[in-house]
């Protein structure tokens, strides 16, 4: 019986977030030669995408967000996504999340995350935008960004 994919090498779930990704935003996440693996393993940004349940959870992170974040896959995955903000910047973010279902996308989000271990840091231009699929069902949301910078307490 053959393995199912792993998210690090899924081409199905890479073709959700970059065919979204470009579908939305003109222009592509990764450059033409770019995989799964690569994205996962090498891109030099974060990516995160969650589903679009009720309370949705991680369902990608590639090793520069599980670095960020300072989580390991099988603790990230499954994760909660509301749980990368503090309690007080909940709100906030579901702010972000509701103008991002609106809209289909922002490039322009900066706010405060929480890493694993209690760190606080602040994304500064992460572009957030809608996994929908090429017939338009939609499957949650995913975010990239490359800068960060630590919040001291």
């Amino acid at each position: 019986m053959p393995r199912a994919p792993s998210i690090a090498d899924d081409p199905r779930l890479f073709d959700l977030i970059t065919g979204s990704f470009r579908r939305l935003l003109g222009r592509d996440l990764t450059d033409g030669a770019a995989d799964a693996t690569w994205l996962y393993h090498q891109a030099p940004f974060v990516v995160l995408a969650h589903d679009g349940g009720a309370d949705p959870r991680f369902i990608y992170a590639n090793e520069m967000a599980q670095a960020c974040f300072e989580y390991a896959t099988d603790e990230l995955i499954g994760l909660p996504s509301r749980l990368s903000a503090e309690a007080p910047e909940r709100a906030e973010r579901q702010r972000l999340l509701d103008r991002v279902s609106r809209d289909g996308f922002i490039a322009d989000y900066s706010g405060i995350r929480i890493a694993k271990s209690g760190r606080r840091f602040r994304i500064e231009n992460a572009i957030v935008w809608q996994l929908i699929d090429e017939n338009g069902t939609r499957h949650g949301q995913a975010a990239t960004f490359s800068e960060w910078h630590d919040i001291m307490p």
